[in-house]
């Protein structure tokens, strides 16, 4: 189900980069989750490819925490969101490998993001459990898993996970080139 990888940051643009957006369109994908004045966590966020699409959706009262286990990943989320003017914004925060050091901002989030990694994680029970930590009632999870790593079994294998777990699940939004899910805590 999990296997133990994680992307390295010099792949990155291999799917990060502008042509992503005909395919992944941050604002309205996430739109429909995220209201102005909203907080989110993207988890996994690579150099913020959703994160300043979430940013822009949370506008100037809103914050976004951008999560990842690599200071390369982070510092090109700092990087690309002060070119784009939403440094404000976006708190980067360095997460450790089953640890998302988020106390301080548990049952706080409107939405957490978690795109094209779940799979990377070898404990998805106890990653699931501090996503529910993260959000506050009623708050949701958005996640997607890409077709080409993660089969319909696996994916609803996560799915049954977060469900046991005490999530919701809300609906099954069409992602292109992926399985998505939007549970609610």
């Amino acid at each position: 189900m999990a296997h133990e990888h994680v992307c390295p940051w010099w792949m990155i643009h291999t799917f990060d980069n502008p042509v992503r957006r005909l395919f992944h369109d941050p604002e309205k994908m996430l739109g429909p989750y995220l209201r102005r004045g909203g907080r989110a966590a993207d988890i996994g966020c690579g150099i913020g490819f959703f994160t300043l699409g979430l940013a822009r959706l949370a506008g100037e009262t809103g914050q976004v925490y951008a999560m990842d286990l690599q200071e390369k990943m982070l510092a090109g989320v700092e990087h690309r969101a002060q070119r784009a003017g939403l440094s404000g914004r976006i708190q980067t925060k360095k997460v450790a490998a089953g640890d998302l050091g988020a106390a301080d901002i548990a049952g706080s989030l409107d939405l957490v993001l978690a795109f094209w990694m779940l799979h990377e994680v070898p404990d998805q029970a106890g990653f699931l459990r501090q996503v529910k930590e993260l959000l506050k009632l009623g708050g949701l999870f958005y996640l997607a898993e890409p077709k080409m790593h993660v089969g319909a079994k696996a994916f609803d294998e996560s799915l049954s996970l977060a469900v046991g777990l005490g999530l919701r699940l809300m609906e099954r939004p069409q992602v292109r080139l992926s399985r998505g899910a939007v549970l609610a805590a």
